[in-house]
């Protein structure tokens, strides 16, 4: 008798956790779906970025891009000539 009282004690327990479980998750989506929705409502749009400032920020990485290949291209001339001797 002791074994059923004891099985039903742990279904008992085991109930109550994942209902408790269940509930936490629940509320969390529940307020996290609340907070995108009132972040979405009151955070204000961004505003439009001028077309002419893309030119200058393309150029500037353009230049650095092409120094970038330098190095690169030093770097393994370099290497192929230090591994040929």
């Amino acid at each position: 008798m002791q074994d059923a009282e004891l099985l039903h004690e742990g279904l008992a327990l085991m109930g109550l956790g994942m209902g408790f479980v269940f509930v936490f998750l629940t509320v969390l989506v529940i307020s996290v779906t609340l907070m995108s929705k009132l972040i979405g409502r009151f955070q204000p749009v961004p505003p439009a970025v001028p077309s002419g400032g893309k030119s200058a920020k393309s150029s500037a990485q353009n230049d650095q891009s092409e120094e970038v290949m330098a190095v690169i291209s030093a770097a393994v001339h370099r290497y192929r000539s230090s591994r040929r001797k």
